[in-house]
C-alpha cells in the first residue's frame, strides 16, 4: 500500500535544470573550463559539491578552491531562481492529487537547504511538504539511496510504501535502490534514453499523472 509521494525538486517541481546548466557554464568559465549543455547533463541530479569534484578530477584548476567554486555556483543559482524560476507543468495538480489520495508528501533533493527554501518560496509551496530533506546531509548523494531512505524514515513510512518522482537517471536509480516505486519524468530531449526505463512508469510531463499511478 502506498502511503507517501516523495518528489525530487529540480526538474520535477521547478524548471531549474536549464538554470543549473547556465549557472554551471558561467561559473566554470570563470576558472577557464568551458562546459557544454551535454557536459552539464553528465552530473544532472548530483549534489553541487559532487559536481565540482567531478570536474576538478577531470580538469584540475588553479586559483579558487573547489569549495569557493561551489559557493559561487550556489550564489548564481540563487540569483537565477529568484529571476527566472517557474513551476513545471502539472505541479499544482499533482500535489492536489496526492493530497486527495491521502498521501504524505516529502521532498528529497540534491540541492542545499538554501536553494530548497529559494525554490519553495518562489513557487509559493513552502507549506506543502511534511518533510524536506537534502542529500547534502548524507555521506553520499544520488544515485546512492540514502536521501530517499532518510526521507521515508522522517515521514514515518517504509520505502516500499513510497512512490518517488524523479527527472534524472541518478535520481531514478537512487529511489529504486531505496526500494521505492519510481515515476520518471525525463527532460523531453532525453525521454528515449533507455536508462529512464528503469523506473516503473515514465511520463512526458506531470500532467500525465493519474491517481492510479500514485496508488
Amino acid at each position: 500500500m502506498i502511503r507517501a509521494v516523495i518528489f525530487d525538486m529540480d526538474g520535477v517541481l521547478v524548471d531549474s535544470e536549464p538554470l543549473w546548466r547556465l549557472a554551471e557554464r558561467q561559473t566554470f568559465a570563470e576558472i577557464g573550463i568551458e562546459l557544454s549543455d551535454s557536459d552539464c547533463e553528465q552530473t544532472m541530479g548530483m549534489r553541487t559539491d559532487e559536481v565540482i569534484q567531478f570536474w576538478y578530477r577531470r580538469s584540475p584548476w588553479d586559483g579558487p578552491s573547489p569549495a569557493e567554486v561551489e559557493a559561487r555556483l550556489e550564489k548564481r543559482m540563487q540569483e537565477l531562481i529568484a529571476e527566472r524560476a517557474t513551476a513545471m507543468a502539472g505541479v499544482e495538480e499533482s500535489i492536489a492529487m496526492a493530497r486527495g489520495e491521502g498521501l504524505a508528501l516529502g521532498l528529497a533533493t540534491s540541492s542545499t537547504h538554501v536553494l530548497i527554501e529559494a525554490v519553495l518560496d518562489k513557487l509559493d509551496i513552502a507549506d506543502v511538504f511534511e518533510v524536506t530533506h537534502s542529500a547534502v546531509e548524507e555521506e553520499l548523494g544520488k544515485p546512492h539511496p540514502a536521501v530517499f531512505l532518510t526521507t521515508a524514515r522522517l515521514l514515518g513510512v517504509t520505502p516500499a510504501e513510497c512512490v518517488a518522482i524523479e527527472d534524472s537517471i541518478a535520481g531514478v536509480r537512487s529511489a529504486k535502490a531505496a526500494g521505492m516505486r519510481v515515476i520518471s519524468v525525463p527532460p523531453p530531449h532525453l525521454f528515449d534514453d533507455a536508462a529512464y526505463d528503469e523506473a516503473d512508469i515514465k511520463l512526458r510531463s506531470l500532467e500525465e499523472l493519474t491517481p492510479d499511478m500514485l496508488r
